[in-house]
């Protein structure tokens, strides 16, 4: 099936040297872009994450520090990378846990702010998991009929998400809902959007979320359901320990707004 699309989609998956967003490093980025006029384009990067790749981490991706010595660093080609998801909305697998949280956090390290406030976000493996719990391996098998060669490769590893979600397209039709508790889903983002997003974080790693209305209130800690902005009032130290202590620089983007805010009502 074609994707019906008003912006370019483009799938996405990282290897990386762990699973810290705040000082792991990615090691590979693939993407898969599918444009309006069903046009695509993927490519497959490596980087030198400028550290060493921990055993752990190779024998899960295979990348080992030699493959990748003579590669950029991830701030060579951060705006190149960055240019590829200007106007497109965004795919992956587990990608709004993990990939782009990830992703957006080496852009700024690398002093690239990418605007991504207005773009949609897709998360294929919500979708499966709501319909067919399983793995990438197991559901390239189920949907595709087919075993998944190379699983782990990031290259690989897109390529099947987005066969899997042309397959989920072709499986979960309004004419099969009555086989799935009345879910289906449509040929269009906002229904893919819907399946894909399960929390209303405010912030990629989901430390300040919406509360049901739609106030932004802290997700951890002994302030967790209480107002940012709120806080940020009875106790600024708090904003202060934040900013200074291990946070992704995208969640001290977020409180730094907010707490702009609150200062303004001081």
């Amino acid at each position: 099936m074609q994707l019906n699309l008003k912006n370019p989609l483009v799938f996405f998956d990282l290897e990386t040297t762990g699973t810290n967003i705040t000082t792991d490093r990615i090691i590979e980025l693939a993407y898969v872009k599918v444009f309006p006029n069903g046009e695509v384009e993927e490519k497959d990067i490596f980087v030198n994450p400028g550290m060493p790749i921990p055993p752990a981490s190779t024998a899960v991706h295979h990348i080992t520090d030699e493959m990748v010595a003579d590669k950029p660093l991830f701030k060579d080609v951060a705006r190149n990378i960055a240019k590829v998801f200007e106007g497109a909305d965004i795919a992956g697998f587990n990608s709004n846990r993990f990939d782009v949280p990830f992703l957006i956090e080496e852009l700024l390290r690398a002093g690239v702010n990418l605007d991504i406030s207005k773009r949609k976000f897709v998360d294929v493996q919500t979708i499966y998991h709501i319909m067919e719990p399983r793995t990438l391996k197991a559901a390239y098998k189920f949907y595709c009929g087919a075993p998944l060669v190379d699983a782990h490769s990031a290259l690989a590893d897109t390529r099947a998400t987005y066969e899997v979600f042309k397959a989920q397209l072709d499986r979960y039709t309004e004419a099969a809902k009555d086989e799935y508790e009345g879910k289906y889903l449509t040929n269009d983002i906002d229904s893919w959007v819907s399946f894909s997003t399960q929390n209303r974080n405010v912030d990629f790693a989901g430390r300040i979320i919406l509360n049901e209305h739609d106030v932004p209130v802290f997700n951890f800690g002994k302030y967790k359901g209480r107002s940012v902005e709120e806080i940020f009032q009875l106790e600024p130290s708090y904003y202060s320990w934040m900013m200074q202590g291990d946070f992704p620089l995208n969640t001290k983007n977020v409180i730094t707004e907010i707490y702009t805010r609150a200062r303004r009502r001081f």
